[in-house]
C-alpha cells in the first residue's frame, strides 16, 4: 500500500515517557546556552563586539565577560567554524519554543540581534565569519567549510520563519541570499563546480526553501548554481561516488535535491534522491544499528568488519533519518518508518548520554568499545548542533496525514491536535502500556506505581512480556469517518492483535499497515505487537552477529573478544532474561548469558554510558567441531545487516 502522505500539520506534544525525557534533557541544554555566547562571533564580525581583557586602561579590572565564560572548541574565536552552533540552536528553539515561551522570546531576541549585525555589515552579510573566506574558496585557497557554517545560520533563520512565524528571520535570510547571488554571479560554471567540491553543507536545501517561501528569482538562480553536477551526474549514471567519501556533506546535498524536487517538480532531482538512497542504504547495507559510515566516510558496499571502530557519525544518522522521512512522505512505504525507528533507538538515543544529554560524535561497535561524550561548552562539534535539532524534532515523525486519514508511523508517547481536520477538531494520543508490555527507557510514573499498589488493578504478567502494547486514543469534535493506519514494525515476531474499545478485531496487515476505516468519535485502539530476540550478521564476516530485542541493539558488557556457544539464529540458546523488573516497570533489553565459560550481561546499546562494551560476537555451535553453524540451515534465520 503505497501512497503519498504529508506532515501532520497538527500540533504534536510529547507526553510523559522515555521520548519526552530525552527531549527535556535536550531542552535543558538548549536553555543553558547564552545568547551572548551564541551571538559573539556574529557581533565580532559586524564590529559590534571586541575584547581587550579588561574594563579599560584606567580601570584595569578583568572583564567579567572573559574567556572563562566563552564557548570553545569549534566555537572558539579563531576557529573557521565559529558561529555554526547558533543556526542549530535557532532551529531547535523554534520547536522547543512552541511550548516554552521563554525560549521563544530568547530566539526572537537573537533574530533581532542578527538583523542588527546585518545592518552593521551593510545590509546583506549576516554571517559569523568574514566574506573573505569565500574569496579564498574562489581562489582555490584553504578555508574550513565556510558554506557549512553559513548554511547553519540560514537554516536556523528559515526554521524560525517556518515554525515560529518570525517574518524578520525570512527578511534576513532573503537579504543574505542577495550576497550569494552577487558572489556566484561572478563565477564561471567550472569555478562553481570547483567550489562545490568543497563541503557545502545544506546550501542547496536553503535555496529551495527560500524559493518555496518567497518565489524570488534570486533563490531559483541559486538552486541552479548550487546543483552539484560532478556528484549528481555520475551518481545517476550508476557509479559508486560514495565509498570513502565524506558522508555527511553528501547527504546534505541530497536533502537539497529532495527539497528542490518538492519546490520545482523537476524529475531529475527526485531521481538523484532515489538513486542515492539505493546506493547509500539498500545496496551498501547498514550496521546492525541501522546506521552508516565509519570515520565520517561511507563504508564500501557489504564491507563492515574492518570498520567498526568509529561508526555512524551522529550528524549522518540525523540527516539520513530526515531523508527517510522525506521518502516516507513521497511514498508512504512503511520500510522508511522501520529505518527511522531503528536509527532513533540505536542512533539518536544511543548517541545522547541518558543523564547529561551530551552527544557522542561516533558510536563504536568494535570489541571493547567506549563512547566518547562531548562537553557542554568546550567542544561544540557539529554533532552538538544536530543533537539539538534531532531531539527537539522527534515528535514530528509520530503521525502523518493524507486525504483519506491519519497514518501512525512511530509509537512515540504524544498528543497531536488538529483544530480543523476532516471538518472538525481531532485529537490523537499515543501511549505505551508499560504494565502489560515493554517500553525502552521506561522509568517511574504515577500510572506504573498504581499497578503495584492497587490489588484491584489488572493482574501483571508473571514474567517480562515479549510484546509491545501501544494505545491510540482518538477523539473527534463530531463523529467523523476517516481511515487510521497503524504501522506494523519489521521486527514483529508474529501477527499483532488489535482491540477497539476492548473488542478484539481480526487483523489484516497490508503492505506493513493495519487499516481501520470507520466513523470515529471517542475510541481507544489497543495494538499488541509481539517481539523477541533476533540476530544480525556482519555481511563480510557472517560468523559475527549482533543481538536485537525487537528494534533495540544489545551491547555485551565486556572489553574482551568473547566467543559464545549456541545457535546464532536463536539468541535464546545463549541468552536468558536478566533484571527484568524494576519496581513498577519492565526493563526490556536486559539479558545474561547461560551455558558459557564466561558470564556476560547484555543491556540496550542506548543505555550504555561509560561502560566498555561489545556489539558483534562470534557465536558457534555448542558442540563445536571447527565448522561454524552459520553454514547450516540455521544461518538463513539470521537477518543480514541490510534487511532494513
Amino acid at each position: 500500500m503505497l501512497r503519498t502522505v504529508r506532515a501532520s500539520g497538527g500540533r504534536t506534544t510529547l507526553k510523559e515517557g522515555p521520548t519526552r525525557d530525552r527531549w527535556l534533557l535536550n531542552a535543558r541544554y538548549l536553555r543553558g546556552l547564552s545568547a551572548d555566547n551564541l551571538l559573539r562571533p556574529y557581533r565580532a564580525e559586524a564590529g559590534l563586539w571586541s575584547y581587550s581583557g579588561s574594563w579599560g586602561t584606567t580601570v584595569g579590572a578583568d572583564s567579567p565577560d572573559g574567556p572563562q565564560t566563552w564557548h570553545w572548541g569549534w566555537e572558539s574565536p579563531t576557529c573557521d567554524l565559529r558561529g555554526h552552533i547558533l543556526g542549530h540552536w535557532l532551529s531547535a528553539a523554534a520547536r522547543v519554543g512552541e511550548e516554552d515561551r521563554e525560549v521563544a522570546a530568547r530566539a526572537a531576541t537573537v533574530v533581532d540581534e542578527l538583523a542588527m549585525c546585518q545592518r552593521a555589515n551593510g545590509g546583506q552579510w549576516a554571517g559569523s565569519i568574514p566574506p573573505a573566506y569565500f574569496e579564498r574558496l574562489a581562489a582555490g585557497r584553504d578555508a574550513w567549510a565556510p558554506q557549512y557554517v553559513v548554511h547553519k545560520t540560514l537554516m536556523g533563520l528559515l526554521d524560525q520563519y517556518r515554525i515560529a512565524g518570525n517574518e524578520q528571520a525570512l527578511e534576513i535570510a532573503s537579504a543574505f541570499a542577495g550576497w550569494f547571488h552577487t558572489w556566484t554571479g561572478g563565477l564561471s560554471r567550472e569555478q562553481l563546480d570547483d567550489i562545490l567540491d568543497r563541503e557545502t553543507g545544506g546550501m542547496l536545501e536553503v535555496w529551495a526553501d527560500l524559493l518555496a517561501f518567497t518565489g524570488d528569482q534570486t533563490a531559483a538562480d541559486l538552486i541552479e548554481r548550487y546543483d552539484r553536477r560532478r556528484f549528481f551526474e555520475p551518481l545517476l549514471a550508476g557509479a559508486d561516488v560514495l565509498t570513502n567519501k565524506h558522508a555527511n556533506t553528501q547527504i546534505a546535498e541530497i536533502l537539497g535535491a529532495a527539497r528542490a524536487w518538492e519546490v520545482t517538480g523537476e524529475r531529475r532531482w527526485r531521481d538523484v534522491v532515489e538513486v542515492f538512497w539505493d546506493s547509500a542504504v539498500q545496496t551498501r547495507g547498514t550496521y546492525c544499528t541501522g546506521g552508516s559510515s565509519c570515520g565520517e566516510v561511507w563504508q564500501p558496499p557489504g564491507e563492515q568488519s574492518a570498520r567498526l571502530h568509529a561508526v555512524q557519525e551522529h550528524c549522518l544518522v540525523y540527516n539520513l533519518m530526515r531523508l527517510a522521512a522525506v521518502l516516507f512522505r513521497w511514498t508512504g512505504d512503511h520500510r522508511y518508518g522501520d529505518y527511522w525507528e531503528r536509527n532513533l533507538v540505536n542512533g539518536i538515543w544511543a548517541q545522547q548520554h541518558p543523564d547529561t544529554g551530551m552527544p557522542a560524535y561516533f558510536l563504536p561497535l568494535a570489541t571493547g568499545s567506549q563512547k566518547k561524550w562531548g562537553r557542554p561548552t568546550e567542544d561544540f562539534w557539529c554533532c552538538h548542533g544536530t543533537l539539538l535539532q534531532a531531539q527537539s524534532s522527534v515528535g514530528e515523525a509520530a503521525v502523518y496525514v493524507d486525504d483519506q486519514g491519519i497514518a501512525v508511523c512511530q509509537y512515540l508517547e504524544s498528543v497531536t491536535t488538529w483544530p480543523d481536520l476532516f471538518g472538525g477538531r481531532v485529537e490523537l494520543a499515543i501511549t505505551a502500556d508499560i504494565e502489560q508490555g515493554v517500553s525502552l527507557g521506561q522509568r517511574q510514573s504515577a500510572y506504573a506505581a498504581e499497578g503495584i499498589q492497587e490489588l484491584s488493578a489488572r493482574p501483571l504478567p508473571r514474567r517480562r512480556p515479549n510484546h509491545h502494547v501501544h494505545v491510540v486514543d482518538v477523539r473527534c469534535e463530531r463523529p467523523t469517518r476517516f481511515e487510521i493506519r497503524l504501522r506494523v514494525p519489521l521486527w514483529a515476531t508474529g501477527s499483532p492483535t488489535l482491540e477497539i474499545d476492548g473488542k478484539p478485531l481480526p487483523v489484516e496487515v497490508r503492505g506493513g499497515w493495519i487499516l481501520l476505516s470507520q466513523e470515529w468519535s471517542s475510541q481507544r485502539i489497543r495494538l499488541t505487537v509481539p517481539s523477541g530476540l533476533s540476530t544480525v550478521r556482519l555481511p563480510d564476516q557472517p560468523d559475527l552477529v549482533a543481538v536485537l530485542d525487537g528494534p533495540v541493539v544489545l551491547a555485551g558488557l565486556t572489553e574482551q573478544e568473547t566467543a559464545l556457544s549456541g545457535d546464532p539464529a536463536d539468541p535464546a540458546s545463549f541468552l536468558t532474561p536478566d533484571r527484568e523488573r524494576h519496581h513498577s516497570w519492565w526493563q526490556p533489553g536486559r539479558y545474561r548469558t547461560h551455558g558459557q565459560t564466561t558470564g556476560l550481561r547484555f543491556i540496550p546499546l542506548a543505555e550504555v554510558r561509560d561502560e566498555r562494551y561489545t556489539v558483534y560476537f562470534p557465536v558457534r555451535c555448542a558442540t563445536f567441531t571447527g565448522e561454524d553453524i552459520s553454514s547450516s540451515n540455521a544461518r538463513r534465520a539470521v537477518r543480514p545487516s541490510e534487511d532494513l
